[in-house]
């Protein structure tokens, strides 16, 4: 598991600094302030004025040099810094100094820019730090007291107050309510939450007062991850960034020998200025400089992984953003991926007795029983209001349900074929419960004073968006299969009423095969799963993506993960993949174009090294503009 200690706090301090007081801000503004000394001192005292311009050079020129020469020691010795360093000493034997002074504030201002923008993205999403409170509430031998929230151990109880934001990663043991969990997972709407379901820190208590069992150290909890996945991923580099950087290797000494070309063939061979030609050759040099082609796609990596984990999407690097955008296939686990992960009663329908009193004695039953049917008789039970009386001698019948005695009756609830040995069930009743079944639901029969009450059906229903994510999906040309190791009969009910293909009765390596056998017969293959089951397949896949609240193993082996837990949210992590590649290529285009149109004018006359440098930082902000764009990424 990796470590996330040291993380928040760094990030809350980075957060505080103000952008414009790092050392290359400090070194631009001394630089600007020794340039525009220059000018006043050289109008005012003529013969000033050439060490001044000198001195403003230095000023902006030494610190550049030193990376040059760093860089060419650590074994790259054609770095921007060389070009802008060999450009600004040629401009100053040629008695270009004054150009030579614009032209290294210009080169400072374009890198503070640069650093600027793209810190953005980082800060966009090292701000989520921030939503963690500082300060819990921790019950212990029956006292509240406050203490610091990183102190929280996992097994601890807090008390969070309704408008307070969670301090730990947890589970509700007491009380339920409405918290909003937009900060963490996007989600406008705020999600019902009840005892044994889990809260993120971060999130806000919208309800009653909650008792949490807190499942997770502060250095592990979902913020913490959510910011260490960002920065590690902002750090790896996508297949277009390390292309671009083994290009500009070549590009680099490239520039280098058409500069010195451009600035001794036409003396040499045409009788042509050598004057002139030398500082059109230094002016190639500047439009040369890589710096806008470098920062073209670091820039919109880094703000399309920021705008996708603002809003769940988390990818664990550039080349997993990248490789999204071209996924053919997708392979579905079906129990909490495509569908909610715990069953709900779909049916109710009455015997001797009315549905709501099914309903009632059901719930009568199972009250205090954790067991997932269980859940899902109380829960509907709660929605429907219905009461529920209490029950005496209420015991568990070993592999058939459960008994005891309601209103003075005697009440079993159980499977059909536990209930069959009880009283007779009748033609129609059996039809019924074989087509319940065919629809992959699980039938419980309510039984009372020897009749049959009537029975309910329970089912894992798909998730409310499923059919509209996979819907989207289809319409981009991207093929859908469920993977499941649930039964037949099961997995062909939700996969016809979601309209994707299905095979079922999985085990783990099946899973991991029929990727591979996508991935054979030509198709890009994602996976999606939430459980350790998943986690081969996750693996074998060329991009594997956890769902919700998916196991530690899952999220783990995964390249991504959909924090919402929602179906559409997948084909939205592709569009953002789509939206940042476009971003990318527009981003090179502009740094190519530029360079290319201010290659002519020079070579031409019609631009000198002002210009050029003006060119290069120019090319620099609008690539780095045009990436920030990315973090108002919105799905469509």
């Amino acid at each position: 598991m990796i470590s996330f200690g040291p993380i928040m706090p760094a990030l809350t301090r980075n957060s505080r600094q103000s952008r414009w007081r790092t050392p290359k801000a400090r070194l631009t503004a001394a630089c600007c302030v020794a340039l525009l000394a220059a000018y006043v001192l050289g109008n005012l005292v003529p013969s000033l004025e050439r060490p001044a311009f000198l001195a403003a050079l230095a000023i902006g020129l030494i610190p550049v040099t030193w990376r040059a020469i760093t860089a060419a020691r650590f074994g790259t010795p054609f770095s921007i810094e060389t070009l802008m360093s060999i450009a600004a000493i040629g401009a100053v034997f040629i008695g270009a100094e004054e150009e030579a002074a614009m032209v290294a504030l210009l080169f400072l201002v374009g890198e503070m820019l640069e650093g600027v923008a793209t810190g953005r993205a980082r800060t966009s999403i090292q701000g989520l730090a921030a939503l963690v409170p500082k300060t819990a509430f921790l019950e212990r031998d029956g006292q509240t007291t406050e203490v610091p929230a990183d102190s929280l151990a996992v097994g601890s109880t807090i008390l969070v107050r309704p408008g307070d934001r969670v301090p730990a990663d947890g589970t509700v043991m007491e009380g339920s309510g409405e918290v909003d969990e937009a900060p963490v997972t996007g989600e406008s709407v705020p999600k019902r939450k009840t005892v044994g379901d889990p809260v993120f820190a971060g999130t806000v208590n919208a309800g009653s007062v909650l008792r949490v069992r807190v499942t997770a150290a502060a250095s592990d909890n979902t913020i913490a991850r959510v910011v260490q996945l960002v920065e590690e991923a902002q750090e790896s580099k996508s297949p277009t960034e390390r292309f671009i950087d083994r290009f500009s290797k070549v590009y680099t000494p490239a520039v280098l020998v058409v500069g010195a070309l451009v600035a001794v063939v036409p003396p040499l061979a045409f009788g042509g200025d050598w004057g002139e030609w030398i500082y059109k050759g230094l002016a190639i040099l500047l439009i040369g400089c890589p710096c806008a082609l470098v920062i073209s796609t670091p820039a919109a990596i880094a703000a399309g992984l920021s705008a996708g984990a603002r809003r769940g999407l988390m990818m664990k690097g550039g080349a997993v953003l990248e490789s999204l955008g071209t996924i053919t296939a997708i392979a579905f686990d079906k129990t909490g991926t495509l569908t909610a992960g715990r069953p709900v009663v779909t049916d109710i329908i009455p015997g001797s007795r009315s549905a709501q009193q099914v309903l009632s004695l059901a719930a009568a039953l199972e009250k205090g029983s954790s067991h997932p049917l269980a859940m899902a008789i109380l829960d509907r039970a709660k929605t429907d209001k219905v009461p529920t009386p209490p029950s005496f001698d209420a015991n568990a019948v070993p592999g058939e349900g459960v008994e005891g005695s309601i209103g003075g009756e005697r009440v079993f609830l159980g499977a059909p074929r536990a209930a069959s040995r009880r009283t007779a069930l009748s033609t129609d009743q059996e039809k019924a419960i074989a087509t319940l079944n065919a629809e992959g639901k699980t039938v419980s029969i309510v039984v009372v004073a020897g009749s049959i009450a009537g029975y309910l059906a329970m089912r894992d229903e798909a998730r409310p968006d499923a059919m509209a994510g996979l819907a989207s999906l289809r319409a981009s040309g991207i093929r859908t299969i469920l993977l499941t190791g649930d039964n037949k009969r099961t997995a062909e009910a939700v996969a016809a009423g979601l309209e994707i293909e299905a095979r079922a009765e999985l085990l783990p390596q099946d899973k991991q095969r029929i990727v591979r056998e996508l991935q054979a017969e030509g198709f890009k293959v994602a996976k999606i799963g939430d459980g350790i089951n998943d986690a081969p397949a996750l693996a074998a896949a060329d991009i594997g993506i956890a769902m919700g609240g998916g196991t530690d193993v899952a999220l783990e082996t995964a390249d991504a993960a959909v924090l919402r837990g929602r179906v559409k949210d997948i084909p939205d992590m592709i569009a953002l993949s789509k939206s940042v590649m476009g971003n990318i290529r527009t981003n090179i285009a502009i740094a190519l174009g530029l360079k290319a149109v201010f290659l002519v004018t020079t070579i031409v006359g019609i631009t000198g090294l002002w210009s050029a440098i003006l060119a290069d930082t120019g090319a620099t902000v609008l690539v780095t503009a045009n990436a920030m764009r990315l973090l108002g990424w919105r799905p469509s």
